[in-house]
């Protein structure tokens, strides 16, 4: 069987991102599986993972936007801004009224700056702030720019909210957005504190929970023989980049790093995929993607491979 293509994992809970892949790895009987984005151990759905050579094209998906499930806790500020940290603030008088949240979500709907926080993978300096955070110590972290393309209850809003309640969001946002950190951004502005209950990826780009695999689901295919049916082809999951099609006399001239020109594919280019600069798929006659290609636009018009799959 080829192992080369994307799995979409329902991640468990109590399970960090790293873990899942050693577990897949386990799985499959094979070393080259890599994750594309994090998540917390609290959090579960939605892990891309590539397997085989499909690890060197992580760098080039599309998920640039994801979805999310999450609760908002009021009334409870933490270090971690979710439920499993320590609480450094609660407002046992806290009530909310449907209103005041309408307001927030709205507030916090759009373009916006983002401070990451302390208890993340993020690293500054080479060191990973939930490393500073664990031994005491907080530091100075620069805003990132984000975007929250929507925020709104999973339900009918209820009249009112008191301490420890609050309603379920969606949330579909850019990517590096912490959804802890909205959850206690959210909780600061209503005047109560807030942090986050339990948080779902529901989509990472094209990818969705409802394709996705448990891993005993993906045991269960390994032994009856049909992973091969699951795995998502590489030209498929790059499907927002333009495709050339490769003659079959020129896949050896991309495998040893070639440019190809006009006459070296199968059938005429789209004009989407001749603009200077621009990322295309070379796939062969049948489908099967073997090369990203960037247009170089000079005296002449070529396709230069920057990654090569075979």
């Amino acid at each position: 069987m080829n192992k080369t293509g994307f799995l979409v994992i329902n991640k468990p809970s109590g399970y960090t991102s790293h873990q899942v892949v050693a577990a897949v790895r386990r799985i499959l009987a094979e070393r080259r599986i890599g994750h594309t984005g994090t998540l917390d151990p609290m959090a579960t759905g939605v892990l891309v993972l590539a397997v085989g050579a499909a690890t060197k094209l992580i760098s080039f998906l599309d998920e640039e936007k994801k979805v999310y499930r999450a609760r908002l806790v009021l009334g409870l500020t933490t270090d971690t801004q979710d439920l499993t940290g320590q609480v450094l603030r609660a407002e046992p008088e806290t009530r909310i009224s449907q209103k005041q949240l309408e307001t927030a979500l709205a507030f916090f709907t759009g373009q916006q700056e983002q401070t990451p926080p302390m208890y993340s993978a993020l690293k500054v300096k080479g060191q990973p702030l939930y490393k500073l955070a664990r031994a005491g110590r907080e530091i100075s972290r620069p805003k990132r720019k984000i975007t929250i393309y929507r925020l709104e209850a999973a339900e009918t809003l209820l009249p009112a909210y008191g301490y420890q309640e609050g309603p379920t969001l969606i949330i579909e946002c850019s990517r590096g957005t912490y959804i802890r950190t909205l959850c206690h951004d959210l909780g600061a502005y209503l005047g109560c504190g807030g942090c986050m209950g339990e948080l779902t990826r529901l989509a990472s780009g094209s990818f969705r929970l409802s394709a996705a695999l448990s891993l005993e689901e993906l045991a269960q295919a390994v032994t009856e023989g049909k992973v091969g049916q699951l795995l998502i082809p590489p030209a498929e999951a790059l499907n927002h980049l333009p495709r050339i099609y490769l003659s079959p006399e020129s896949i050896e001239k991309v495998r040893h790093g070639g440019q190809l020109g006009p006459g070296d594919l199968a059938e005429p280019a789209g004009p989407e995929a001749c603009r200077p600069g621009q990322l295309v798929r070379g796939v062969t006659t049948n489908g099967s993607l073997l090369a990203l290609l960037k247009h170089i636009k000079s005296s002449s018009s070529f396709w230069q491979p920057v990654r090569v799959l075979t």
